[in-house]
């Protein structure tokens, strides 16, 4: 990969857990990234069982994937927002949520299809 390391996708709680991501899926997001021309910060990646409880996060979440094929992007303002959002449709992500701060991405195939959601 390009633009990131497997560290940035750790759950806090368990160190070298970003091992468990999907590479399919990091590799379409390297490219998204490379699309966008703007740094995806990693705000979660991989989460464990307990760190997605702590966090709130649903109990079905991709984020527990193993392989996990989800992340969650920082969008600090509108600009970023519209790159992000814009490289990872290019790319063919047909999963996207929206909030105030970052962008939610996943390719769960388990889950509904071609939808963009928003946390607010």
């Amino acid at each position: 990969m390009r633009y990131f390391k497997s560290s940035e996708f750790d759950s806090p709680d368990e160190l070298g857990s970003g091992d468990n991501m999907d590479i399919k899926f990091l590799t379409i997001l390297d490219e998204a990234r490379h699309i966008a021309g703007v740094p995806f910060k990693i705000n979660s990646g991989y989460r464990t069982p307990s760190h997605n409880s702590k966090v709130g996060g649903v109990k079905n979440s991709s984020h527990m994937n193993i392989p996990c094929n989800a992340a969650d992007i920082s969008t600090p303002d509108s600009r970023t927002r519209y790159l992000v959002m814009t490289s990872l449709i290019l790319k063919g992500i047909t999963r996207i949520g929206v909030g105030k701060t970052f962008i939610h991405v996943d390719t769960d195939e388990n889950k509904s299809q071609d939808i963009i959601w928003h946390y607010y």
